[in-house]
């Protein structure tokens, strides 16, 4: 072993993947597959405006709104966006909550 290595104060090793940040950014900000960039597709075609209220959304709040899958299956995407509807987080809890409560009351007949 090198006595260099070794100390008070160790040298630093450079990363073995020294990405530039943009690279990195890139990679990060991608789909992580073919089908996963649903949300974008289905604000471009609904728009920003949530179905159940009416809500109207602009670039700075767009994070406020998601897409719900009317199915309920995540995984169904279809191009023409026949299973999404655009709704405000707001909008999107009572509509999941409203599913469970119906399940639990009907679990009670």
């Amino acid at each position: 072993m090198k006595g260099s290595d070794y100390g008070r104060y160790p040298r630093t090793r450079k990363p073995q993947n020294s990405k530039s940040v943009d690279d990195a950014l890139k990679e990060l900000t991608k789909p992580k597959c073919a089908g996963c960039d649903y949300r974008e597709r289905s604000l471009k075609v609904h728009g920003l405006i949530c179905a159940k209220c009416g809500r109207e959304f602009d670039s700075k709040t767009r994070n406020q709104l998601t897409v719900h899958h009317k199915d309920g299956n995540a995984m169904n995407n279809p191009p023409d966006g026949s299973n999404w509807e655009n709704l405000c987080v707001y909008c999107h809890d009572d509509e999941h909550s409203r599913e469970l409560l119906g399940n639990y009351l009907s679990k009670g007949e």
